[in-house]
């Protein structure tokens, strides 16, 4: 139910996107909207992660510098039957972490230095494997095309107010409809990109849990995390918000949003009773992890 529901948000979205293509321009506008968002997605494709990574000061660390967060990943990657991931530190005081990577062979996953100090060995498996969840079902790649055609869309609709005035052969709402359009559409486009992101959410942390092997493990962490992000700023979040659905926890946490919706990710106490859910059914004991031997 997730994937279908994502696959219907992003095709609302790259509707809405071709959309104004075509009220900016008619049908060439809409077949350049549409060459456009190609060209923008290929290029995010090949450097998001790259640019995320650079753009948070990310610290790649291995086994000799970083035994045991890189441990702990490692094993849990073995669990997962994944490529093994590379592995970055942010030298940042908010508890968080974040995956990138265009899919599980080129995946990245980061942690904050905030994270490391503040959560137990258990805990950090908890928010580990949520992450490898992220990359397993390809949300790194899914939210990183969703955001490239919200933010051009975004420029799209601008584009459509400084110049559809002069083209009203083109634009059957003419002026009134154009001002509308800038209005709704990047709007229309803030919602679709949030819903995904709180639907990708959930289905990490289930899958996470499944991995680590202790739902509680995670719901343990994010309670920490949810409660130092109203406390802790991440100062480079802040001057980039249209990062924030990559954390795990929204890091922008210290901002009360006007309504549920325009949140990037779920409410913390319903992921919290999911997990718990999961922790009161039977389960099998899980394989022996890093965790077990910190």
């Amino acid at each position: 139910m997730g994937y279908a529901r994502t696959a219907i948000l992003l095709a609302g979205l790259t509707a809405l996107f071709l959309g104004v293509g075509y009220m900016i321009g008619g049908g060439q506008g809409a077949v350049i909207a549409f060459l456009a968002a190609l060209a923008m997605n290929a290029y995010a494709y090949w450097n998001s992660d790259k640019a995320v990574l650079r753009m948070y000061g990310a610290r790649e660390v291995d086994a000799r510098t970083a035994p045991e967060f890189y441990g702990i990943v490692q094993q849990l990657a073995a669990r997962a039957n994944m490529p093994m991931p590379r592995v970055y530190i942010i030298d940042e005081d908010q508890p968080n972490a974040f995956a990138t990577g265009r899919d599980p062979q080129h995946a990245a996953v980061a942690a904050t230095r905030g994270l490391l100090r503040l959560m137990s060995p258990e805990e950090v498996a908890g928010v580990m494997a949520h992450e490898l969840a992220h990359v397993a079902h390809r949300d790194t790649l899914v939210m990183t095309v969703t955001a490239t055609i919200a933010g051009a869309l975004s420029m799209l609709a601008n584009f459509a107010f400084l110049f559809a005035g002069n083209r009203d052969d083109r634009n059957p709402l003419g002026a009134i409809g154009t001002l509308l359009l800038v209005i709704v559409a990047p709007f229309a486009a803030m919602i679709v990109q949030f819903a995904i992101s709180r639907s990708r959410e959930f289905e990490a942390d289930r899958l996470g849990a499944e991995i680590a092997g202790r739902p509680q493990w995670l719901a343990s962490a994010l309670a920490k995390l949810h409660n130092a992000a109203q406390r802790v700023p991440n100062v480079t979040a802040e001057h980039h918000p249209a990062t924030a659905h990559l954390f795990i926890v929204n890091p922008l946490g210290g901002r009360r949003n006007l309504m549920e919706m325009f949140s990037t990710h779920p409410p913390m106490e319903e992921r919290i009773r999911r997990l718990q859910a999961m922790a009161g059914q039977p389960a099998a004991a899980p394989k022996p992890g890093p965790w077990s031997r910190i």
